[in-house]
């Protein structure tokens, strides 16, 4: 398999320091402020973001030191596929958060509903876009908690 160099574009920082106690989602962390700070050489691909009320941050795991192909995920008892969760202890380490875009100063953002851990390396940045991103009658699989539980859900030791 062949083997691809992605440039870490900036950093995302949060007031989470530790892994232990933190929103499992977005969602659960929908008043948690935070920035993002993109390095220089990306501030050119920031034009026309401000426009955009969300946005998908793509990030590394950083935090996460071992991988695993089955794990027991928050919300559940039962052993998964790492694919069907949203597990930091996947091969690639790498984690997706959609949250809310405050403001973008020069290569600094403003975000809003921020789940990760202070100094995440961010890897890409992408408008949230409704038309393209909304989908109508979908499956969860086996998880089959409600939005209120996701939102009071805190991780635990299992994924540090």
């Amino acid at each position: 398999m062949e083997s691809y160099a992605i440039p870490v574009m900036g950093v995302i920082h949060s007031s989470f320091h530790s892994l232990e106690d933190m929103p499992i989602q977005p969602v659960g962390a929908l008043e948690v402020k935070g920035h993002v700070t993109v390095k220089p050489d990306f501030h050119e691909g920031l034009k026309d973001l401000e426009g955009f009320s969300h946005i998908y941050l793509i990030y590394v795991f950083h935090g996460a030191k071992r991988e695993q192909m089955r794990v027991i995920p928050f919300m559940d008892t039962e052993e998964r596929g790492v694919f069907a969760t949203r597990s930091p202890l996947r091969p690639s380490h790498l984690g997706l958060s959609v949250v809310e875009l405050l403001s973008v100063d020069g290569g600094r953002l403003e975000i809003s509903g921020v789940d990760v851990l202070d100094g995440t390396p961010l890897l890409d940045i992408k408008p949230y876009i409704p038309a393209f991103d909304h989908r109508e009658n979908v499956r969860s699989g086996w998880m089959q908690h409600d939005r209120e539980e996701v939102i009071s859900m805190r991780s635990d030791e299992r994924f540090i």
